[in-house]
């Protein structure tokens, strides 16, 4: 069993900082937080080393547009559960895996694949064959409005938000990128760290910091990839994750993604095929935060009819990492949906 450790207030302003800012030096952030960018490197060497923070490069806006994903509830006999989460999680195409406590899933896969065709594979060659899976019902993604990179921890003061400025806005219309070899070594790396500098990156994909630098520039504003920074449960403050499915007419889904967006704690808003078109998950304060949530969101959304909710125990893999029962990183299973 892993020792308790417990987060200081700088470290929460740290991993703020770096939601915002990823790749940031700590030189760039170390005036904004008041230390010496020594300090912000010990504290960061710490988290990591803990697994209770962690950045990463994850699917940007462009793989929504150009390639396939889907939300897969899988039921399963009660024998098989923990077997099945750890033969799940080696599947590079089930990038985040929930354990559930509801009726309508017994775990919750997000799935990501280059095409429909690779989606199609997945379903039928690796998750059919899986002894005690008793049924899966697979929610396609037609749309994906917003996902986890958005979220923030608000440890920051305002002035501190204004010095480290919005994030760069993507292009609605950036162009496709036909990825090499390079670029792939380039992603396989940043999936499972992404903080590496220029120079080892260069050393790892047998290249020069100033290609590196070139390509990581151009698969971020191409959308191709976006950084993330994760924090585990407890320095998060123990959120409840809760995925609503909803059914909305088709002319007032833009009024109810905007609305859901708006949510200090919505991670994700995706419409989807099936009876429901629309899956949101909120990471919400407790139990009960549930029932109060939804009873706003009603009165807000008055065509809107919310169809299930279902209850994350444990996220076993979040975008290909491994979370232990506390959500701290045990290990990477690298994704590669590109």
């Amino acid at each position: 069993m892993r020792e308790t450790v417990t987060t200081s207030e700088l470290d929460l302003a740290l991993v703020n900082a770096l939601q915002l800012r990823p790749r940031a030096s700590w030189s760039e952030l170390a005036p904004l937080l008041g230390v010496t960018a020594g300090t912000l490197a010990r504290r960061w060497e710490r988290l990591t080393g803990e697994g209770l923070a962690w950045v990463y490069a994850a699917p940007g806006r462009e793989f929504s547009r150009n390639r396939c994903s889907a939300f897969v509830l899988l039921r399963c006999l009660p024998k098989d559960r923990s077997r099945l989460m750890a033969e799940l999680s080696a599947l590079p195409e089930a990038v985040t895996i929930e354990l559930t406590g509801h009726g309508t899933a017994d775990l919750l896969i997000d799935v990501l694949a280059p095409d429909l065709t690779a989606l199609n594979r997945f379903l039928s060659e690796k998750l059919d064959p899986m002894p005690g899976i008793t049924s899966v019902t697979c929610l396609f993604t037609t749309e994906l409005y917003v996902e986890g990179s958005r979220w923030r921890l608000r440890s920051l003061a305002p002035a501190q938000l204004t010095a480290l400025g919005s994030p760069a806005a993507v292009g609605e219309h950036a162009r496709t990128l036909a990825l090499d070899a390079v670029d792939r070594a380039l992603l396989d790396e940043l999936v499972r760290d992404g903080r590496l500098g220029l120079a080892e990156l260069a050393g790892r994909t047998d290249t020069s910091p100033a290609t590196v630098r070139r390509r990581v520039r151009r698969l971020t504003d191409s959308s191709v990839l976006t950084f993330r920074c994760d924090i585990a449960s407890a320095p998060a403050g123990h959120p409840v994750p809760v995925s609503l499915l909803g059914q909305v007419p088709a002319c007032d889904i833009g009024t109810v993604h905007r609305t859901l967006v708006a949510l200090p704690e919505c991670r994700l808003v995706a419409a989807v095929t099936g009876p429901a078109n629309i899956f949101a998950t909120l990471w919400v304060h407790d139990l009960g935060d549930i029932q109060r949530r939804e009873t706003a969101l009603c009165a807000r959304l008055p065509t809107l009819t919310v169809t299930d909710r279902i209850v994350g125990l444990h996220t076993v893999k979040r975008m290909g990492h491994l979370l232990d029962a506390e959500g701290r990183r045990v290990g990477v299973q690298p994704i590669a949906p590109w």
